[in-house]
This record gives structure tokens, sequence and C-alpha cells, in this order.
């Protein structure tokens, strides 16, 4: 049987399991990572430790269900570190993509024209850099799925894809080449840069693996997840992951340059193939299933991320009480970063239940922002939102987001669309399947209706924009960034 070794990097977690011809995921291995932060607004990943956990997990994935005929690794995009090529080992720590520590390296940026923001690998790229004791010169950028592609080929090649490419702040409007002058003005050497590839095509040989098959696709999470489930030329996904990110289909024009549109959404590779790049739109939410773990680990109000669920729908409504999810920041349309969460409309009577319940609906909200934008953007009205990730099992917050929106929500029946993803893009890579077939593959697992009537829905989406604008302009300085 043909079929696919997905190699998915996430932000806490590596992933790896083989993908048929009719996205079917089977023999799933999984491990956490590492995350350590150790001052506020800080985010640090173990590159030698997710080398390792590639390397094994895939190695018990092919040892229980059999050799593959490609390979696909889809990452954590952002997510930055430096190696050197020598010894193989990375120089530093892997800064995560929610890192802010060069935030007012952005701001400073802005004064030289440059608009950057701290969620992009640019400003990461250079803060390593200037921190590494080592031999600069020597030393390799890379990006998670470029440090993947490294290992599995035993350091034969160094290249990253088009749909992580574009959003650096380092390539031009083509995405076929480093831009030299952002790289001269952060004190990058274009040398230390990998080659940009497309999302699909043979991107080397995965010799560290049993077999050593074909590595055909290379892809950022949000681009796989879209074609994970088959928006591959209209529509629009969400993903609630530890933040939320739509991505709609969009292949209407190429940008005049790699910055957010007025909307607040900005361009992506949706995929790349024979050099023909396919456009998509991406909306953010900074904070998503990051909020659920801060009422867990944080002020502990709940137990787990299951229990929200239950919590939630133990009383019938949050009682006036508002949660805006901005704890690292406001994304999409605001683009504030120096936005903070909090609580409204708190009483003597109000609960965990509230606060947990609220939170949700926080979510579910704005991610309604990024359904706003979106459509504002394009001019286009979505017939249905489809979403995936692990908040996507959670019914109220499914059925609260077909509310907000007003639109049919269609559930992905893989959580982790990811996965099927970039395992469906490596066996097109492979000649194995064609995008018209990948196209006829969803069949979501449930389809919400909205209960709301358009008044209802109408009030609650003009009071929460009054709620967000009290969260605005927490920390001036930082919101004076953009990009």
């Amino acid at each position: 049987m043909v079929k696919a070794l997905a190699i998915d990097v996430g932000t806490s977690s590596v992933r790896t399991a083989l993908v048929s011809l009719t996205g079917v995921v089977s023999h799933v291995h999984q491990r956490n990572l590492t995350i350590t932060s150790r001052a506020p607004g800080e985010v640090e990943l173990d590159a030698a430790e997710i080398g390792r956990a590639v390397i094994e997990l895939a190695g018990q994935t092919l040892a229980d269900g059999g050799p593959c005929d490609a390979v696909g690794v889809t990452n954590q995009r952002a997510t930055t570190l430096l190696f050197d090529p020598v010894s193989g080992s990375p120089v530093g720590p892997t800064l995560g993509w929610q890192d802010l520590r060069t935030v007012l390296d952005c701001l400073v940026l802005q004064s030289s024209g440059l608009r950057l923001a701290p969620n992009q690998s640019a400003t990461k790229a250079a803060w390593l850099r200037r921190a590494a004791d080592h031999n600069t010169v020597d030393l390799r950028f890379a990006t998670i799925e470029t440090w993947v592609t490294w290992l599995l080929t035993q350091g034969h090649d160094h290249v990253t894809d088009r749909s992580n490419a574009a959003i650096t702040g380092l390539v031009t409007t083509s995405v076929d080449h480093w831009d030299e002058s952002t790289l001269e003005l952060l004190g990058l050497p274009e040398s230390m840069m990998p080659r940009i590839v497309d999302t699909i095509g043979v991107h080397g040989v995965a010799t560290a693996l049993p077999g050593s098959p074909p590595i055909t696709a290379l892809v950022g999470d949000q681009s796989a997840s879209m074609f994970g489930q088959s928006v591959v030329r209209t529509g629009a996904k969400i993903t609630f992951g530890t933040g939320a990110m739509l991505n709609m289909a969009y292949d209407e024009r190429t940008p005049v340059a790699m910055t957010p549109y007025d909307s607040g959404c900005f361009p992506i590779v949706a995929r790349s193939q024979d050099g023909v790049i396919t456009w998509g739109l991406e909306g953010i939410v900074l904070a998503a299933g990051s909020a659920i773990d801060w009422l867990i680990d944080g002020i502990g109000v709940l137990d787990n991320a299951p229990a929200s669920e239950a919590l939630a729908r133990s009383i019938p409504s949050s009682e006036g009480v508002w949660f805006v999810p901005a704890l690292v920041g406001l994304g999409t349309p605001y683009w504030d970063f120096g936005a903070r969460g909090g609580f409204f409309g708190l009483t003597r009577g109000t609960t965990r239940a509230h606060l947990v319940r609220a939170t949700l609906e926080g979510i579910a909200h704005r991610a309604a922002d990024l359904v706003d934008a979106a459509e504002h953007e394009t001019a286009t009205r979505l017939r249905e939102l489809r979403v995936d990730g692990g908040m996507s099992s959670n019914a109220f917050l499914v059925q609260c987001l077909a509310d907000v929106t007003g639109r049919p929500v269609a559930v992905s029946p893989e959580r982790e669309a990811t996965t099927r993803g970039v395992g469906l893009m490596a066996l097109v890579g492979a000649g194995q399947l064609s995008i018209d077939e990948v196209e006829t593959l969803w069949q979501p697992v449930a389809t919400v209706e909205p209960t709301l009537d358009e008044a209802t829905r109408s009030a609650q989406r003009d009071q929460w924009r009054t709620i967000v604008a009290r969260v605005e302009r927490t920390i001036p300085e930082l919101s004076a960034v953009t990009f």
C-alpha cells in the first residue's frame, strides 16, 4: 500500500504517522517537547531534543507500519535556531514563535523603515547571532523544517520551503531569494541562509531513516492544515492550537509586500509546486489553547483542558463576564503587542465556571474577528468554516464559534490536520496523488449550525468590540510596534 511518513513538529510536541492515499492517519507516535521561559515573554526550545525525537519517533512509526514511499515535514513556523554545520549541533537556544524578546528591536528597526514583528524569524535570527559564543561566520540559519531536513539527509541538504520562508521577514515578494538589504541591516550574512525550494517536490533523501525514502514535501503547519482539510482552491479553516489561525484559499493576486493588509490579515504561501505559488490569506489569534493552559497552570481554576467544556455548560450563561485572550497581545485585526488580557464584568457572584465559560467565548469571538477580517479583505462571504486542532474537540467552543460567526462549522475528522496534510502533500510530491483528488477527500466528522438570530449575534459582536477596546494599548511602548 502506498503511504507517506508525516513528521509534524508543533509548538509543544513531535508527532510522526503514516498517511494513506485516502488520508487515513495511522501508526502515530508522539512526544512532548520541553519548553522553557527564563523571563516574561521568552519561549525557548531545545533543537537537539527536537532532532532526537524526530529520528526516534519516525523509526518507531516505520517499524510499526512498514516502509514508506515518501516523507513530508511540517513545522511550527518562525521557530528559529542557528547551528554549526561542522559539528551538526545547535548554537544557543531555539526561539519559539511566541518569543517576544526582540519586540524592542522591532520598534528600533521601524525608524529605519523596516517593519518586522517579533513573532517572525528575522529579529530572532539576529538576536541569536549576536548572542552566539561562536565563530558566527560559519553558522547556519534554520527554521524547524530546515533543521529536520538537515538531520534526515545527514547534513547533505540545507533548504527551506516557500511557505516557511515567506513569513520570516527576510524574503522578497517573489519568495525565491533572500532580501539582501534586510539581511545586511540585521547583520545576517547570506551565506548562512538555506536554499529556498518549493513546498512540493523532491528535496533530498532521508538517509537517516530505514530505506532512505525521498523527502517530497516541506511545509509550514498552517498550510499543511489547509491541505489536510482539503482547502486547496476555495474556503477557509481555523486551527485551534496554542494560538488560532484562520487560513483562506485566495489565489487572486500576488502581494506587493509580505506585510499585513489593512484588514490585519497577511499573505501566506499555501503551497508551491514547479515554481508556481498558490497564495493564501492568514489571520492570527495569539492565544487560544494557551489561554486554557493558563487557566490550568496559571490560576488553577481548571484541572485539565477537557474539563472546560462541562464546566462551561454547567451554567446557562457567563452572566455578563467577558474575557479577552490577549495574554501576549492581540493579533489580527488589531496587531497590538501592548494589549494584555483581561476579565470584565466580575461580581461577588462570579464563579470559576463563569471564568471558564467567558474564556471559551472570548476565544470564539477572537476567531470571529479573523473571519470578519478575511471576508473584508477578500470581499467574499464564507459559506462554512472548517476547524481542527486540539480545541476542535470542545463542542461548546465549536457551537459558540458557529453562533458568533453565523456560519456552519465543519469539524475535521483528523484533529491534527497538519499531520494528514503534510502526508497528502508528500504523496502529491511523489506523483501518487493529485490536487483534484485531495479536494474530494473532505468528510467532516460533524457540522454544527448556528443557533443565534442575527440581531442577537450582532449585539454580542458589538459588545465584544467595546470590551476589546478596553485592553488595547495596555503597554503603549509595545503597542507602537507595527509590521
